[in-house]
């Protein structure tokens, strides 16, 4: 039987994770990445149950939790260490189907990689737009390396998508959101510690345990976009964190300039008109990148990739099935946008009556037990791919 061709641009989660779904669903797929390499910018990911159903589709969810930490008990803190609210991990489990794992960005780009044919993936590989196809003609990208026809293109090319720019030109783009973030990966300092993150007066940190004895640590912080610090970024978080509690000094001790990453905060607070055009469809950040602050953003990537591939499975003409998955993905995406910024706002907030008024009410939540504190996640986490979803073996 003749395979149809898809080229996904961008080999980030969303994308490799498309590639593996699209070549479970009958399509021969090529990845092509910009970069040299497959190296990933970032430290550590939080992949939450909704992610991991969406893996257990193509056979990946059950390694992914064997090379993960899973997240144990914690919770919110102030600064100077003073819980405001515990989280269950059981009963969070319990609730939404299976527990949030934490694994380094590198570990599961390595393991969707190794899901793909080698030959499946062409770094160094930048691709342009020339025509997103419709319903009499393939899709046509042009590389350095010549012109690429398909049947279906997948751009999964991150916030700054230029194919997203070629499809909808006269959309606004990412917007800056007011706050900076800092990532990074450190040895686990010698006094335990639980998971938490922290929230101060106009920034929030925090620390999350892998399984390698390693530390995910990650700050937030209100800052002028293009902001950077002239003694180094490592100063900057001593500056901002320096005096909060255990184990953030020791993580900031332990950690070396060259190793702190710093990124601006953009996202599509405005959302895109469709997820597609003609046989091309958008993907992750590309499609509807958000903040940090719900810990979705790779989670929806992934999900993304699945419901796609459902769509675009055999029998129905590409065009139709990318409206189909139009309709699925963009309503819920647009959603998680929003509610990722209004998070932000509350964990940012800067003025001293506000951020008591805050901590008071997140203390008085936190008394009615776990099920009100994890009713924010409700008609998130709990997500499940489509009914039909093929779970194959990867070989």
């Amino acid at each position: 039987m003749e395979q149809h061709r898809a080229v996904v641009v961008g080999a980030g989660i969303g994308g490799l994770t498309a590639a593996i779904a699209l070549r479970a669903r009958g399509w021969d797929v090529t990845v092509l990445e910009r970069a040299g390499d497959l190296t990933p910018v970032g430290a550590g990911i939080a992949l939450a149950p909704n992610a991991l159903r969406a893996l257990d589709a193509i056979g990946l969810g059950d390694p992914v939790r064997a090379r993960a930490a899973w997240q144990g008990d914690g919770g919110m803190r102030r600064p100077d260490g003073r819980w405001l609210a515990r989280t269950d991990a059981e009963a969070a489990a319990a609730r939404f189907g299976g527990p949030v794992v934490l694994l380094h960005r590198s570990t599961l780009v390595d393991l969707l990689r190794s899901a793909l044919p080698a030959t499946a993936v062409r770094t160094g590989s930048a691709a342009v737009l020339a025509d997103p196809g419709g319903d009499r003609r393939p899709a046509r990208l042009t590389t350095p390396d010549g012109t690429h026809e398909a049947e279906l293109v997948v751009a999964a090319d991150g916030i700054r998508s230029a194919i997203r720019g070629t499809l909808f030109p006269a959309h606004p783009g990412p917007r800056y959101s007011g706050f900076t973030t800092w990532r990074v990966v450190v040895a686990a300092p010698a006094e335990p510690f639980a998971p938490h993150e922290t929230w101060g007066p106009g920034r929030l940190w925090g620390s999350q345990p892998l399984k390698d004895g390693r530390v995910y640590a990650y700050a937030m912080a209100a800052a002028p976009a293009g902001a950077r610090t002239p003694d180094g970024e490592k100063a900057a978080l001593l500056r901002l964190f320096g005096d909060w509690h255990h184990p953030v000094p020791a993580i900031l001790e332990a950690a070396d300039e060259s190793a702190v990453l710093r990124h601006d905060v953009h996202h599509l607070i405005d959302p895109l008109p469709a997820f597609h055009q003609g046989r091309t469809a958008l993907l992750g950040d590309a499609a509807h990148a958000m903040q940090p602050t719900l810990g979705q953003g790779g989670n929806q990537a992934v999900e993304d990739a699945i419901v796609l591939a459902h769509h675009a499975g055999p029998g129905l003409p590409v065009p139709a099935a990318l409206a189909g998955y139009t309709a699925d993905r963009l309503p819920r995406t647009s959603g998680l946008v929003r509610k990722a910024a209004r998070t932000g706002r509350l964990a940012l907030l800067s003025a001293r009556p506000a951020v008591a008024l805050r901590n008071a009410a997140v203390i008085a939540v936190s008394r009615f037990g776990p099920g009100l504190v994890l009713r924010g996640f409700d008609g998130i986490a709990d997500w499940c791919p489509p009914a039909d979803a093929e779970r194959p073996r990867v070989s």
